[in-house]
């Protein structure tokens, strides 16, 4: 499978930085700076700031945050890119289940939404987006 520099695939990686990724993105646009730390991730993910550790270092090797022990987390700009994807996929899903599927409950949309946008590669979002400009007019 290719890489496209400007669209790496989001399916390349684990489902499991998928999720990070997407956290550490949605707490960096509350913040100036885009800075992270620890604690919040955990909070957001609901576990122990122990386990995030191991998840950040896994994400520095594969470049795609910068960060230190002990210090806060910002995302690469690679980190970025597949944190975008994921915030696109997400925001499609969303439109895909309430405005076409007219699925009321928010909570609902909102969790299967955040579901299913690890599972989509690039070529079905292209799909996905198309179907959505044809019937939501």
């Amino acid at each position: 499978m290719s890489t496209n520099k400007e669209h790496p695939e989001i399916s390349e990686i684990p489902e499991s930085y998928q999720r990070y990724l997407d956290i550490i993105y949605n707490i960096s646009k509350k913040k100036k700076g885009g800075w992270v730390t620890n604690k919040e991730i955990a909070e957001n993910l609901q576990v122990e700031p122990a386990s995030v550790s191991g998840m950040l270092d896994k994400l520095k090797t594969k470049k795609l945050i910068n960060w230190e022990p002990r210090k806060s987390i910002r995302l690469t700009d690679k980190g970025k890119k597949y944190a975008l994807q994921l915030e696109e996929t997400h925001a499609l899903l969303r439109t895909f289940f309430k405005e076409i599927l007219k699925i009321s409950d928010d909570k609902l949309v909102e969790k299967i939404s955040c579901n299913i946008e690890h599972h989509i590669t690039q070529e079905v979002k292209e799909s996905f987006r198309n179907f959505i400009m044809k019937y939501h007019d």
